[in-house]
C-alpha cells in the first residue's frame, strides 16, 4: 500500500515538472519571436557592451524592443494650418469683421485689444503690439483705414518671428554618436505622444531611431513607446517600473551609439514647474543625456495649447531649470488660445518648432508663421 503511493506521488512530479519545461520552453520562444533579428536577450545594464564610460548609480535593467517588419506608420500629407484652426479663426475673425467695416478710432484699439487678451496672447504682448501701431497711426506712418491698420498688425506679428527655424538641430555627421533629443513637460500635455509622432516622422525620412522610455513612474508610458516604436520601426529602451529615469536615457544613449542609430528621442516624467526637487532632478537628466557619445541638440517642452498663459508660466520655469531650445505646441487645433504662441515668443524668445493640429503623425507640423498668421487673417 505505502508503495503504491510513492509511486503514484512520483508520477505526479514527473508530470509537474514536464509541463513546467513545456511553459518555460513556450515563454523564451514567445521572448525569441518580440526581440529584434540579431539583438540579443537584454542583459543588465551594467554589463551591457559600449564605451567605457559607467553607467549611472542604480541604473536600470532595460530591454530593446526591436525592429517590426511590418504595420509601420504611413505619414499622410501636411495639413494646412488654415483648415485646422477653426476655433482661434472664429474668435479672431469675428472682431476683424467688426472693425473692417468702419474707420479707424480709440474704438477700433480697444475691440483689438480685446480680441488679442482672449486669444491669451497676454497683457504684455497685447500692449506693446497695440502702443506701436498706435503711435505710427499718429505719426501719419499708417494711413487710418483699418486695412491698413490690420496690414500693419499682421506684419508685426509676423515680425515676432523673424529670424526663427523650425527645424530641430542635429549633431554633425562624424560627431561619433547619436543625437539626442530631451522632451520635458507636465503630465497631461501629450508630451509621449509627442515622441512617438516625432518617431514616425523621423524615420520616414529614413534615419534609424532609438525611443528611451525615461517617464519610469507611469506604466502606460513606456506602453504608448512600445506602440510607437513598432509602427515607427524604431527601437525601444525601457527600464523597470521606477526605475532611475537617467539610467534608462544613459542605457538608450549607449545603445544607439552601439548600434549606429541616428536619433535618441528621450521621455521624461511628467513634472510640476513649481516643484523645485522634481525640476532639480530633471536637472540630472539632462547632465546625463549631455554625456558622450550622445549629442544632445535640443531640450523640447511640450505644451498644451489649451492652456493658454498658464504655458508662458511653465515656459519660463522649465527654461531656468533646463535650458530649453524650442516649444512643440499640442492640440492647437482644439482651442482658440493660440495667442500664447505670440506671448512665448515675444517675452521668451523661444522658437515655435512643432504644432499638432490632429490625432495623426501626419498631424504634428513644423510651425510656419507666415501660415499660422494668414490662417488667423484671411
Amino acid at each position: 500500500m505505502v508503495l503504491t503511493i510513492v509511486i503514484a506521488v512520483v508520477g505526479v512530479l514527473v508530470l509537474a515538472s514536464a509541463g513546467l519545461l513545456v511553459v518555460t520552453r513556450a515563454r523564451r520562444g514567445t521572448e525569441a519571436r518580440h526581440r529584434a533579428p540579431g539583438v540579443p536577450h537584454a542583459a543588465p545594464s551594467h554589463l551591457r557592451q559600449g564605451p567605457a564610460s559607467p553607467a549611472p548609480e542604480g541604473a536600470a535593467d532595460a530591454g530593446a524592443v526591436g525592429q517590426v517588419a511590418a504595420g509601420a506608420l504611413q505619414l499622410g500629407p501636411r495639413p494646412a494650418l488654415r483648415d485646422r484652426l477653426d476655433r482661434a479663426r472664429s474668435l479672431f475673425g469675428g472682431y476683424l469683421e467688426q472693425i473692417r467695416a468702419r474707420a479707424v478710432d480709440e474704438t477700433t484699439f480697444e475691440e483689438l485689444e480685446e480680441a488679442l487678451i482672449l486669444a491669451d496672447v497676454g497683457v504684455r504682448t497685447t500692449t506693446a503690439l497695440l502702443d506701436d501701431l498706435r503711435s505710427r497711426v499718429r505719426s501719419g506712418e499708417i494711413e487710418g483705414s483699418s486695412g491698413a491698420l490690420l496690414g500693419a498688425l499682421r506684419a508685426d506679428i509676423e515680425g515676432l518671428f523673424a529670424g526663427d527655424s523650425a527645424e530641430l538641430a542635429t549633431a554633425p555627421p562624424g560627431s561619433g554618436g547619436p543625437t539626442v533629443w530631451l522632451f520635458v513637460g507636465v503630465n497631461g500635455v501629450g508630451k509621449t505622444t509627442t515622441i512617438g509622432k516625432v518617431a514616425a516622422r523621423e524615420a520616414a525620412e529614413g534615419r534609424k531611431v532609438v525611443l528611451a522610455a525615461g517617464d519610469t513612474f507611469r506604466a502606460a508610458a513606456g506602453e504608448q513607446l512600445e506602440t510607437w516604436a513598432g509602427r515607427a520601426h524604431a527601437q525601444l529602451i525601457r527600464g523597470a517600473e521606477g526605475a532611475d529615469p537617467s539610467s534608462v536615457i544613459f542605457d538608450a544613449v549607449q545603445h544607439g551609439a552601439a548600434r549606429g542609430a541616428d536619433l535618441v528621442l528621450a521621455d521624461t516624467a511628467g513634472r510640476l514647474h513649481t516643484k523645485v526637487n522634481l525640476m532639480e532632478e530633471l536637472r540630472k537628466v539632462r547632465r546625463i543625456a549631455e554625456r558622450p557619445p550622445g549629442k544632445l541638440t535640443e531640450v523640447l517642452l511640450v505644451l498644451d495649447a489649451t492652456t493658454g498663459q498658464n504655458g508662458l508660466v511653465q515656459a519660463r520655469q522649465f527654461t531656468e531649470a533646463v535650458g530649453v531650445t524650442g516649444i512643440v505646441l499640442t492640440k492647437l487645433d482644439g482651442t482658440a488660445k493660440g495667442g500664447v504662441v505670440l506671448a512665448i515668443r515675444n517675452e521668451l524668445g523661444l522658437p515655435i518648432k512643432l504644432v499638432g493640429v490632429g490625432e495623426s503623425a501626419a498631424d504634428l507640423v513644423e510651425f510656419d508663421p507666415k501660415e499660422f498668421v494668414a490662417a488667423l487673417f484671411e
